[in-house]
């Protein structure tokens, strides 16, 4: 129980997270996140690879890279511009951005489900 509780106290607590400070201007950040918002609103709940193909079909030339546009999405999501869904399929996890408007209920259904895997007897 000693030995617990040393090492209880010993252990460091988790750092918080501070908020995501964009460094675009503040015309460009305004014109990506209409941009990336519409393309979710529109195109129902998508993942990071969906959403940056539409992002390179529309052709948004203020986005630098994935990473940037991720990036985006999170500052997004801290303020509740757009939330993330998780759907269980199987043993597999799909993370899905979806604006806050939209039915859980329907985000799930309109998902792509992963194929299963059959034993054939033989």
């Amino acid at each position: 129980m000693f030995g617990t509780m040393i090492r209880f106290i010993g252990k460091k607590p988790m750092p918080k997270m501070k908020p995501i400070e964009l460094k675009t201007p503040p015309e460009q950040r305004q014109t990506i996140t209409r941009v990336l918002f519409d393309i979710v609103k529109e195109h129902g709940p998508l993942t990071i690879e969906d959403t940056w193909n539409r992002v390179k079909e529309v052709g948004l030339k203020d986005l630098t890279s994935k990473r940037h546009m991720k990036i985006v999405l999170r500052w997004m999501r801290e303020r509740q511009k757009l939330r993330l869904v998780c759907n269980h399929v199987g043993a597999h996890k799909q993370f899905l951005y979806t604006t806050w408007f939209t039915k859980a209920s329907t985000a799930q259904s309109t998902t792509v489900s992963f194929p299963v895997k059959q034993n054939k007897p033989s």
